[in-house]
């Protein structure tokens, strides 16, 4: 279990890093920055995948894929949702937009919770009703402020729910679906890189690029792999617990950048964070005693 919280821990600090990172890739916009990061990403992805002896679980989901076409243009909106997501990480933070993305994976357990409801049937309890209450009076008061939610934390808090659900609806939710989205991308990060507004000439102009670029793929896929092998090893409940470690994370970066949170946009955070209070509360209850008496059965 130790391995497991470590594994979780590790990718949502990595994940923090980045988001910090692709600050520094000065003069890459985030488009650029985006391509940059999938190419290196999928070779850093294989290996990993390789070495953890997954490799065939992207075998099977390319037989499954031969076998059923009618799943392809799903696993192709898979890959754009996601594509669209890692996108927005990298281009929020270079573009003074870091706490909207915050904002938006703050939101994103209780969109989780919602989609849940809706699609699956799954039933909230009372402390997720609550939560979800308290969201809404959050999402009210930026509703009220400026008219609207940011369409940066709109599409993180309801794009990534979907792209959840979608990758369960086909059952592409492992590390092969994983590593075939990825790839689907490749052709529109060369493009990024290659007809980008500084083309491969930015990195002849900044030396030190050449160096740092490939750092955007390592982080991406240790940090991906870390996530997913904490689901694998770690009870459900403590897994979804630590995930909320990495929007704390990220208000942190965005705040570290130079960006402020307003003294009228206090009403939409507090609310929101008190949501995820009673998350965490509510899967701590649940997730402890299992712990206790895992505890016990290995002593």
């Amino acid at each position: 279990m130790t391995k497991g919280v470590l594994a979780s821990v590790t990718g949502s600090v990595l994940y923090a890093a980045l988001f910090y990172y692709a600050s520094l890739l000065h003069p890459l916009n985030g488009e650029e920055v985006f391509g940059w990061r999938m190419l290196f990403n999928a070779p850093f992805l294989t290996v990993l995948v390789l070495a953890s002896g997954q490799w065939q679980l992207v075998r099977s989901q390319a037989r499954r894929l031969r076998a059923r076409p009618i799943l392809i243009p799903g696993v192709i909106c898979c890959a754009t949702l996601v594509a669209i997501q890692l996108w927005l990480f990298v281009w929020a933070p270079i573009n003074g937009r870091a706490l909207d993305a915050s904002l938006g994976f703050f939101l994103m357990p209780l969109s989780i919770a919602l989609i849940g409801r809706v699609v699956f049937g799954d039933r909230l309890s009372r402390p997720q009703a609550v939560a979800a209450m308290l969201a809404v009076v959050g999402v009210a008061n930026e509703l009220i402020r400026v008219g609207g939610i940011s369409g940066v934390t709109l599409f993180i808090a309801v794009g990534y729910p979907t792209y959840y659900a979608l990758r369960r609806t086909l059952r592409t939710d492992d590390q092969g679906g994983v590593w075939i989205e990825m790839h689907l991308v490749l052709p529109v990060a060369v493009l990024l890189v290659l007809g980008g507004e500084h083309g491969l000439g930015a990195l002849a102009d900044r030396p030190a690029l050449i160096a740092m670029v490939p750092g955007l793929g390592l982080i991406s896929a240790v940090a991906v792999t870390g996530h997913y092998l904490s689901s694998r090893l770690l009870p459900f409940g403590l897994f979804g617990l630590l995930i909320y470690l990495e929007p704390v994370l990220l208000v942190l970066v965005a705040l570290l950048l130079g960006e402020r949170i307003a003294s009228d946009q206090w009403l939409t955070y507090i609310p929101i964070w008190a949501a995820l209070v009673v998350l965490f509360g509510e899967g701590a209850w649940s997730v402890v005693p299992r712990l206790r008496r895992a505890r016990q059965a290995v002593a």
